[in-house]
């Protein structure tokens, strides 16, 4: 087995497979979403226990995620010009 090939014996590249990545991003910020909700509701009991960055994790993630999402919208309309 060799691990490296001449450029006459390579077989060609195969086709980008057109995806959008928006959704990906939308459904992992709605996972971060849902996962606020019990965040917020026991807030309490986490930040006594010292978990009080959990919080700011999931906050961290929304925003992220959002970031995300303008970003890939920005590219994908820089595809279609």
């Amino acid at each position: 087995m060799r691990l490296w090939l001449r450029d006459d014996e390579r077989r060609p590249d195969p086709v980008p497979v057109p995806t959008d990545g928006r959704i990906a991003v939308l459904v992992g910020t709605g996972l971060w979403a849902l996962a606020l909700i019990p965040t917020l509701v026991y807030a309490g009991p986490i930040t006594a226990a010292g978990g009080g960055w959990w919080i700011w994790t999931v906050v961290v993630g929304i925003a992220l995620g959002l970031l995300g999402f303008g970003w890939l919208s920005v590219i994908r309309a820089r595809k279609r010009r």
